[in-house]
């Protein structure tokens, strides 16, 4: 494994048996992520971006190769250890938010937290120090219906981060999102990633995205095809 490096990929195959048909959605893909980098992975519908993310963060099974984060191998976990260290380790970013429509913000933000068996209070207050720290502390009691797209991505940025995890997974983290806040989005993004020391991986269509990143990698048929 390299040094520092908090992501290992080598030889990754990843095929979908619909029964009718087999997809070959990763084909021997190579990748390394060094800790802190902010990387972003590029290319058109369908070449396997979101796959590779899924199977990097281990929510999908991989057919061969090995994935190593942190210097664990996660496909060699049993499930619940996988999602327990996912629970830990790892936040999540989304185009759609995937906030829960009746519960308020704050409650969606200390929601991982108490699954992880965190006490109430001590969720609470890091569910708090999160939403501060995305600037939107005065949107703690309101439910996503009554927040702007950028304040419900927000949100879901302060939820990603409430853990403290070593590793935010963004799958197209701005695509619901007009140019303005999408420039806004990223500043956070960027900010938090320097002084967290946090590593960002996102899957993007997006150029003004990919060009905040220290790093774009280009994928093509289920293939990374360069870097830049």
């Amino acid at each position: 494994m390299q040094e520092d490096a908090v992501i290992q990929v080598t030889g990754l195959h990843k095929t979908y048996d619909t029964g009718k048909v087999k997809v070959h959605a990763l084909r021997g893909v190579d990748f390394s992520v060094q800790r802190g980098e902010m990387v972003a992975i590029m290319g058109p519908s369908g070449c396997g971006k979101t796959t590779l993310l899924n199977c990097l963060s281990g929510l999908d099974d991989i057919d061969d190769g090995q994935v190593v984060i942190e210097g664990v191998q996660l496909h060699h976990m049993s499930d619940n250890a996988r999602t327990d260290y996912r629970a830990h380790r790892m936040g999540f970013v989304f185009q759609l938010y995937n906030l829960l429509p009746v519960l308020s913000s704050i409650e969606n933000i200390e929601l991982p937290l108490l699954v992880s068996g965190i006490s109430p209070s001590d969720s609470r207050a890091r569910a708090v120090e999160s939403l501060d720290m995305v600037g939107l502390p005065e949107v703690a009691d309101r439910i996503p219906a009554e927040l702007s797209g950028g304040q419900r991505q927000r949100v879901t940025i302060a939820r990603a981060l409430v853990n403290q995890p070593a590793i935010v997974w963004g799958d197209e983290p701005t695509g619901d999102l007009d140019s303005e806040t999408t420039a806004e989005i990223m500043d956070l993004l960027c900010r938090l990633n320097k002084e967290n020391r946090q590593t960002f991986v996102l899957v993007t269509h997006s150029r003004e995205v990919a060009d905040r990143a220290d790093r774009i990698v280009m994928m093509r048929d289920g293939l990374i095809v360069g870097e830049a």
